[in-house]
């Protein structure tokens, strides 16, 4: 199994959180798409890790990726170190996707920037000749790194147009019963499953009216764009 593109994300339901329509829609172009999960989310305040495996793959199916699996890193504390490097490098050589998309590297949780310089460093480490991994599959290294901002307080570089996709992208959130039904344990730190799909929406729509869609996912990528052809730049200046 190889994919074209692999979202890396820290818990199950970040990939769902920040760039499930975009999966969505490149899944549509005929492009095979793939999530790994760097924990199994064991230490979180809602659910259990075998809850958490059975939801994210009823997510998966909503999303209809290729492919989705699970390291077994500490929930909770990711650590950025050469073993955990090597075991994604690991899952990058199998894949072998041309894009990987990571969370952006600041926000509240260790757990989401920690993954995001964890991702980028093991994507180098998996295009190193003389570096083993357990899969024994030749070197790869992905062409394209993106960052999934739709939390941070930052412009994005460009943006996804996801509106046919909006309400199959909340689906695959609300697959996830264990941490947003309504329920008491949590209640101060999960928002209630009535205004999820309000806030879920609005802020598609804020980041869709940047560039004149309906609903949109934002991504930011460190290195300058190319353009080709000058007549054929999407969205109007005034």
């Amino acid at each position: 199994m190889t994919v074209d593109i692999l979202a890396i994300a820290a818990h199950r339901d970040d990939v769902e959180q920040t760039c499930g329509g975009t999966l969505l829609a490149m899944q549509s172009k005929g492009h095979t798409t793939g999530i790994l999960d760097l924990t199994q989310g064991e230490s979180g305040t809602r659910g259990t890790a075998a809850e958490r495996a059975a939801e994210a793959e009823t997510a998966a199916a909503i999303l209809k990726v290729a492919h989705r699996e699970a390291l077994d890193l500490p929930d909770g504390n990711v650590q950025n170190t050469l073993e955990n490097r090597l075991k994604v490098a690991d899952v990058l050589r199998r894949l072998r996707p041309r894009v990987v998309i990571l969370p952006y590297w600041q926000g509240r949780h260790p757990d989401h920037y920690t993954a995001a310089t964890l991702g980028y460093e093991a994507c180098f480490v998996s295009g190193l000749a003389k570096i083993q991994t357990p899969c024994g599959s030749p070197p790869h290294r992905p062409f394209k790194i993106l960052y999934a901002s739709l939390y941070a307080d930052v412009r994005p570089t460009f943006i996804v147009d996801i509106t046919p996709f909006a309400e199959q992208r909340l689906q695959s959130l609300m697959a996830y019963s264990s941490q947003y039904a309504t329920q008491a344990q949590g209640s101060s730190l999960f928002a209630a499953e009535e205004t999820i799909r309000e806030a879920t929406f609005a802020t598609a729509r804020h980041y869709g009216l940047m560039a004149g869609v309906r609903y949109a996912e934002p991504f930011v990528q460190k290195e300058i764009g190319l353009v080709d052809d000058l007549m054929m730049l999407p969205v109007a200046s005034i």
